[in-house]
């Protein structure tokens, strides 16, 4: 093992469900770069994000620390200037950090429209940046083209023509290149991209929507009606949106790989902090319990380590202390040394916008388990995911099933 710590690189993506790669055996998808990093990762095929809304699971993403308990309860809560992220502690290890993309935790103003510039030109002040040495980005706006950007390099925001992957992705490329120029210090590198969050009718970098007839639904998604026929429509730019980003996604690992990237031996993480439910079980978005919104991807590329699916039950939340351990030169990662068998998620406050989940709620999930209570801990889901993977029955008022849900219960908390 090299004496110098690991270069370590997070890419992360916005609502890109754990299904949706070709990887993954999703017949719409063409994602022949995230193929080709699964070819060489452990892909966490049962990986959830611990609360399926952003700046929720964001936090927890950044900290190791679920919400609220971090500081994040409702959708327009910042997070705390004195929260302690994964980037201090790298900084503390001499790590030269730096953070590329959508932040969604800032403070936002709630009546601004949520979509467009007022958002995305938001400024994020040093002191909410996370302590990232170099911090680029922008807070929201889910502006897929031309993306706002400001940062440590950009004192005020400037807009940028492209595709917002691929702006990301290739400022991302130029800061590793430039950062092979200064060893010995190791680099952590965290790009955020928005895609493919919708508005899912948005150019996709060249790349035509899909023919919604052709689509190849779930069997969870009603047919005949309305959630079929808008399912359709959104996954057709949905879809188109997963292409163009898993392009920009190979330009960035091959940059990462090249003689001018010089980083070898560099960990790739590729995730997304949600799902979307696209029309399974007649429902949309995220904020749901549900597989489509909780199950995200989790690709961990490690120099060294052989390439293998597996099923542990492991969070995003514990994702900074794998990270951790990495940098401290530990020979596993959490996920390996503790064989997780349970993780937590929840929904920790309502968020008021059209079509998201409508209540608090809070669960554990098993490889083969789940059980999600209401805010008043009375049952409302409870799936034998072995048995009935799309969730088509609910057994939270099965009788045969009591002593079970009891016992998952008492493992939630409150």
């Amino acid at each position: 093992m090299s004496a110098r710590p690991p270069n370590i690189l997070w890419i992360v993506t916005t609502q890109w469900r754990a299904s949706a790669t070709g990887y993954a055996s999703d017949p719409n998808a063409r994602t022949p770069c995230l193929d080709a990093l699964a070819a060489q990762s452990v892909d966490y095929t049962q990986a959830v994000t611990p609360h399926p809304f952003g700046p929720f699971a964001r936090a927890a993403l950044l900290t190791g620390v679920p919400s609220p308990e971090n500081g994040v309860r409702d959708y327009f809560d910042p997070l705390p200037d004195t929260a302690r992220t994964l980037a201090h502690d790298l900084n503390d290890r001499g790590y030269a950090t730096a953070y590329f993309g959508k932040w969604h935790l800032g403070r936002r103003d709630p009546a601004a429209p949520l979509v467009g510039a007022a958002h995305a030109t938001t400024v994020v002040p040093p002191a909410g940046r996370g302590g990232f040495g170099l911090w680029e980005g922008f807070e929201s706006g889910f502006l897929l083209n031309d993306p706002w950007l400001h940062g440590t390099r950009l004192p005020a925001p400037v807009q940028l023509p492209g595709y917002q992957s691929d702006v990301l992705c290739d400022r991302a490329a130029a800061w590793v290149a430039a950062a092979a120029q200064r060893p010995p210090s190791s680099w952590f590198g965290v790009v955020s991209l928005e895609a493919p969050h919708p508005p899912y009718d948005a150019p996709a970098a060249g790349v035509p929507r899909r023919e919604p007839g052709a689509l190849v639904l779930a069997a969870n998604v009603p047919r005949g009606g309305a959630a079929e026929a808008r399912a359709r429509q959104e996954l057709a730019g949905y879809y188109a949106h997963l292409e163009a980003t898993d392009r920009a996604i190979g330009r960035l690992l091959a940059a990462v790989a090249s003689p001018e990237g010089a980083a070898p031996d560099t960990i790739v993480v590729f995730t997304s902090v949600h799902g979307d439910m696209h029309g399974a079980h007649g429902l949309f978005r995220k904020g749901w319990p549900h597989e489509d919104s909780v199950r995200v991807p989790l690709l961990v590329r490690r120099p060294g380590v052989a390439a293998r699916r597996d099923a542990a039950a492991v969070s995003l939340a514990g994702l900074a202390g794998m990270t951790r351990a990495w940098a401290g030169g530990e020979g596993t990662d959490r996920a390996e040394t503790a064989r997780p068998t349970e993780a937590r998620i929840s929904m920790p406050s309502v968020v008021a916008l059209p079509h998201q989940c409508d209540r608090v709620w809070r669960g554990l999930r098993t490889p083969t388990r789940k059980l999600v209570l209401n805010a008043d801990g009375s049952p409302w889901l409870f799936f034998d995911l072995e048995r009935d993977p799309l969730e088509r029955e609910n057994l939270a008022g099965d009788p045969a099933r009591a002593r079970e849900r009891a016992e998952l219960s008492s493992r939630i908390g409150s």
